[in-house]
């Protein structure tokens, strides 16, 4: 049974920082792509960061230089450290594991940026 389960969603006013973790189980974690992706209320889900099985990082042109995603292979988890958030980033944050012809979603977190 593949799992993926992010935390450390919540509300934050604008400036500030915030955590997210995404737990994964049932998957041979360090040959997969991790990724986070984010969906704003009306909008399509977009990609936000990855980091490949190597450890090369990518990011979304509107967070590079204040979010920085990194990964555990001996805990099976990606994290995603976002700082100065903006009301923009606001949205939920799916952890997504992918490993051509697998693809796997966790189920999302709010993160909610007051200005």
């Amino acid at each position: 049974q593949v799992q993926l389960v992010e935390f450390g969603g919540g509300l934050v006013q604008a400036g500030g920082s915030l955590r997210l973790s995404c737990a994964a189980s049932g998957i041979s974690f360090s040959m997969y792509a991790m990724s986070w992706y984010r969906q704003a209320p009306g909008k399509q889900r977009e990609l936000v960061a990855t980091i490949t099985s190597g450890g090369s990082t990518n990011y979304a042109d509107s967070v590079k230089g204040r979010f920085t995603i990194s990964k555990d292979n001996a805990k099976n988890t990606v994290y995603l450290q976002m700082n100065t958030l903006k009301p923009a980033d606001t949205g939920v944050y799916y952890c997504n594991a992918y490993w051509f012809p697998r693809d796997y979603w966790g189920q999302g977190t709010q993160v909610t940026v007051s200005s």
